[in-house]
């Protein structure tokens, strides 16, 4: 899909315009701010997340990702969000899709591609 609208203009010819591109949420996120080890091959950092939902992660790191690598990561995820007894540690895969700074602190993006809960 690009960001370009077709128009038909009064004499009857189709016209491309860019329209503004819009973020498309897939899932509902929870602001969720939760310890979490992120691991790149041997490179293994904590990071914190700022949102989570089923499709993805927000996470603060003390230093840059790159986009398109590859991510493995370890979430405990509080027992009374998800309305479990305990906390659960959930172990996920993903890539990072997007990173900036906010504030001096570097945010990442990331998906959850494929995710296992970790018996404890």
């Amino acid at each position: 899909m690009d960001s370009s609208t077709s128009v038909v203009s009064q004499k009857g010819k189709r016209s491309r315009r860019s329209a503004p591109r819009q973020e498309v949420r897939c899932a509902v996120r929870f602001p969720l701010m939760i310890p979490a080890t992120l691991s790149m091959g041997k490179d293994e950092r904590d990071a914190t997340t700022r949102n989570v939902s089923a499709s993805g992660v927000l996470f603060t790191v003390d230093k840059e990702l790159l986009v398109g690598q590859d991510i493995l990561f370890s979430l405990r995820m509080p027992g009374d969000v998800l309305g479990a007894t305990h906390d659960v540690m959930v172990r996920c895969s993903g890539r990072v899709v997007r990173c900036s700074t906010s504030q001096d602190q570097y945010q990442a993006a990331a998906t959850i591609d494929d995710y296992r809960f970790v018996e404890q």
